[in-house]
């Protein structure tokens, strides 16, 4: 990774590799007959002070995030490299990202056979357990691995991968080095290639050296956690299940306790025409993996455990997501999804569909392992947990209805409820804060003007007793495809228990799109909370700004 925020010298990488890059070949056909793609993204805002939601106090008024890649592609041979810059970062992101270099260059080359990557690279195993590095602008995570990888397919169906590397660090690279390797099986697709039934196995290791500098505990170097999967494809049934464990791996984030990890995740469903199901479960106890056992937050983690909580599109409904705990957890989500045919009574003319979703999230049980000892002491094993025994802390559910119909050819809604229980003491970290019990309600109207033209109406209400208290909001979009688009939002706190802070979060917006291009122009108020991906969770603080957003691609 090339810094600049030393020096220059990074760009003496850069024209090396410029100028080196043709001399890789020395058929002229490796100019001609490649192809260069990339990207470009930047982000800048001006935030003015506004003590009514209590913006936070900067130095910097001009804040942006950039980002660009270029990608040369020629036969099997691909190398990239991504520029990012945060000047300073925008607000709600770590400040050590803050400086402008080089932050990934790869070199690739693929056949039929095998795959070689040097440089940076992602990579997940399986549902990504033990192993997920990736990228996710929104959330303020990029955990990518400086190293190798190779990926062979010895016989079709078959493939087996192999990493070894750092992962990134803001402007650094992780103390610790994390080695992997997983193999996959697709068996039918080996043994009965024409079978429509797909049977897959597979398995994977992962281990984290990491030097032992503790002066109070002794700690394992290597660290290493192991997973097996299954999934079965038949007709309009699957059904997938990957169980992990991880040896003691005393950290900042199980507050240095040697107790082994492990965690299952269960996922079915079954979809035929007007009908899906899904099912899916999980059980977490101490599986938090890091290539670091000093970090926390976002940072250099290993393990992800896939949701099994509804992601909300809506911002009312979305307003307390659930971040996933991977200390101990125990969680199960439904969710049935039927079109109620056309021409019929309740479905109408174009047919209705409907989603019903409910998801729940609950401590795990822990025992003590003597009377004398707290749960979680530092040095010991921390607790005794009777595998899938469930705890009697609720963390979070969440009862949803959607309903989404098509009233005539230019006219449709989507309206729907949820009821939700979210614990903030321990899903933000506030220990004696009450649980926010919350109802909300949303409906959706859309109606198309001719062939081009489009007004959108939203309207929200969430009604809770605790935390802030109630909110409503409403929207309005106007747009002209394929250009031009623009909105209003207000989000109004009227059910603060502080009139003071009953505060209007409105916001302007403006995009305009030219083929690859889009412009984006915003102002307004962002109140405080919570965005999740995926159950991982990044807190974005209040502000009150202006800004500009430009992206395109070549």
């Amino acid at each position: 990774m090339i810094n600049y925020r030393n020096g220059l010298t990074g760009w003496v990488y850069i024209i090396l590799f410029i100028v080196l890059t043709p001399s890789l070949s020395k058929a002229q056909n490796f100019l001609d007959k490649g192809t260069i793609q990339g990207n470009f993204y930047s982000e800048a805002n001006y935030y003015l002070n506004d003590s009514t939601i209590a913006t936070e106090d900067v130095p910097e008024y001009v804040r942006a995030n950039i980002y660009g890649n270029i990608f040369y592609r020629y036969n099997g041979f691909n190398a990239g490299l991504r520029y990012e810059a945060y000047m300073p970062p925008l607000l709600g992101y770590d400040s050590n990202y803050e400086g402008h270099g080089i932050a990934h260059m790869f070199l690739n080359y693929t056949d039929s056979l095998y795959e070689i990557t040097i440089g940076s690279f992602y990579e997940q195993f399986g549902n990504g357990i033990i192993l997920r590095a990736y990228e996710d602008k929104n959330l303020g995570i990029d955990n990518s691995f400086n190293g190798f990888k190779m990926v062979v397919h010895p016989l079709k169906g078959l493939t087996i991968k192999g990493v070894i590397g750092k992962q990134r660090y803001f402007w650094d690279y992780s103390p610790g080095i994390t080695r992997g390797f997983d193999g996959e099986w697709n068996i039918l697709q080996t043994l009965a290639p024409q079978s429509a039934t797909t049977i897959i196995v597979g398995g994977s290791v992962v281990s984290r050296y990491q030097k032992d500098k503790n002066p109070l505990y002794n700690l394992p170097e290597n660290v290493a956690a192991f997973s097996g999967r299954a999934s079965l494809y038949s007709g309009g049934f699957f059904l997938s299940s990957e169980y992990a464990w991880k040896i003691n791996d005393p950290s900042a984030t199980n507050n240095m306790i040697y107790k082994n990890g492990q965690a299952l995740f269960v996922t079915g469903s079954y979809s035929t025409k007007g009908l899906g199901i899904l099912l899916s479960g999980k059980y977490i106890d101490n599986m938090d993996f890091r290539s670091s056992r000093d970090a926390t937050s976002n940072d250099l983690t290993l393990s992800y455990i896939p949701p099994t909580t509804r992601q909300h599109t809506y911002s009312l409904p979305g307003m307390y997501p659930y971040a996933t705990q991977l200390t101990g957890e125990a969680g199960a989500m439904a969710e049935i999804n039927y079109l109620i045919p056309r021409k019929s009574l309740i479905g109408g003319r174009y047919g209705t569909n409907v989603t019903l979703s409910a998801s729940i999230a609950h401590s795990i049980d822990k025992g003590k392992l003597h009377d004398t000892l707290q749960i979680g002491t530092s040095g010991t094993k921390g607790y005794t947990a009777k595998f899938g025994k469930i705890g009697d802390e609720k963390y979070f559910h969440d009862l949803s209805l959607e309903v989404n119909r098509k009233i005539s050819q230019r006219f449709k809604v989507v309206a729907g409820v949820a009821h939700q229980f979210y614990n903030l003491a321990v899903i933000e970290g506030h220990p004696g804060e009450e649980s926010v019990k919350a109802f909300v309600a949303f409906a959706d109207f859309s109606y198309r003007i001719g062939n081009s033209q489009n007004i959108r109406i939203e309207a929200q209400h969430l009604n809770t007793k605790q935390d802030k208290g109630n909110w409503a909001m409403l929207l309005a979009e106007y747009t002209v495809a394929p250009n031009w688009s623009f909105s209003v939002t207000d989000q109004y706190n009227y059910g603060n228990s502080d009139k003071e802070y009953r505060i209007h979060y409105y916001s302007l917006n403006l995009g305009y799109n030219l083929g690859a291009h889009r412009l984006a122009i915003n102002f307004g108020k962002q109140r405080e909370g919570v965005i999740c991906v995926g159950g991982i969770c990044r807190r974005v603080p209040s502000a009150f700004a202006g800004g500009i957003t430009f992206s395109t691609t070549f």
